[in-house]
């Protein structure tokens, strides 16, 4: 929630997330906490992937952006 998702997406998320990544990658997307300033309105689920891109840690990516998929439909 606090990289600009819905609670819903991002708790859908973080329940097929955090068993498939380490500690340290999941802090390293606490970095993305920055976008919480953000009108959520704005944030598209695009522009957060763009994000986790930007991480530069494939496995990232992958697990974020498979449970985004999943929870988006």
């Amino acid at each position: 929630m606090d990289a600009g998702l819905s609670p819903r997406m991002a708790g859908c998320m973080a329940g097929r997330m955090v068993d498939r990544l380490s500690m340290s990658q999941l802090r390293k997307l606490q970095s993305l906490a920055s976008l919480r300033n953000v009108d959520m309105r704005e944030v598209t689920l695009d522009r957060f992937l763009h994000k986790v891109r930007a991480l530069e840690d494939p496995e990232i990516f992958i697990v974020t952006s498979k449970a985004a998929l999943s929870c988006s439909l």
